[in-house]
């Protein structure tokens, strides 16, 4: 059941105050089938679409809230939750075109009042203009000051709606610019580190062929190295080895050769 959610108190005490709502509307609307007078028809479909736009807007809090505390919740409370959102949705949407129902009706009785004419008790409109044509000077006077002080609260009223809408049209452009050149400074830095990334790559495969060489020519090094000191171990192990007389120093002496003798000091 929908009921049976799991709640924080501030969700709560929203849905009471949604339920309370349509249990309101749905009184409100059985109470409109008894009424009769297009008037307090009228009056009462009015009161009862107050009573749906405070509804509407407790459904956009309960929704925010719930957004709040998505992340407490577990996936399962939350779609149950979004569940029962749907459903007051749904109900107030009924409710809605309900009001669209009446509304319809409403407009055809008053179309027939219109048709009635010199049966209904409204004046007509020569008795309207008999009984503007029956006031005084100053009665006119007054009527007149009376509409044109509405007319000029009414251009007053239109004016400060243009100032603010300008103010806002103003704060809008102000921040969609700092967001813009903070946008090309945050461009500007990106181009700066791929820079950066580029010559950095350029610098470690330099370092690596410098590495490279630098492992070849110790590994030249070391085979010669290690060459000397293979014929070196070679000729101390065979002296008369031959094939490698040619090196100074490791060839072993000639019968009959001269020695220098060592002089003395004097």
């Amino acid at each position: 059941m929908a009921d049976d959610v799991p709640m924080s108190p501030e969700l709560e005490q929203i849905n009471g105050e949604i339920q309370d709502i349509f249990r309101a509307l749905t009184n409100g609307f059985q109470k409109l089938d008894k009424v009769k007078d297009p008037g307090r028809q009228s009056k009462q479909l009015e009161e009862l679409t107050g009573k749906m736009r405070e509804c509407k807007r407790l459904i956009k809090e309960f929704d925010r809230e719930l957004k709040d505390e998505e992340s407490k919740n577990p996936p399962e409370v939350n779609r149950q939750l979004n569940d029962k959102k749907q459903t007051m949705i749904r109900e107030l949407n009924s409710f809605v075109a309900l009001r669209k129902t009446y509304q319809s009706n409403l407009g055809n009785k008053r179309v027939e009042l219109f048709d009635v004419g010199a049966g209904s008790g409204e004046p007509a409109a020569d008795d309207n203009v008999q009984m503007s044509s029956a006031m005084s000077n100053q009665q006119l006077i007054d009527a007149g000051r009376k509409t044109m002080d509405e007319t000029d609260q009414a251009i007053h009223r239109s004016k400060m709606v243009v100032e603010q809408t300008i103010e806002v049209g103003s704060q809008t452009a102000t921040t969609l610019k700092g967001q813009t050149q903070q946008m090309e400074r945050i461009v500007n830095e990106l181009d700066t580190i791929q820079f950066s990334i580029k010559k950095a790559t350029q610098l470690v495969k330099e370092v690596g062929r410098q590495v490279a060489t630098d492992k070849c020519i110790m590994l030249f090094l070391l085979l010669i190295v290690m060459g000397v000191i293979a014929i070196i171990v070679v000729k101390i192990v065979n002296p008369n080895n031959k094939n490698i007389r040619d090196i100074p120093g490791l060839a072993p002496p000639v019968p009959g050769a001269r020695r220098l003798l060592a002089v003395p000091p004097f």
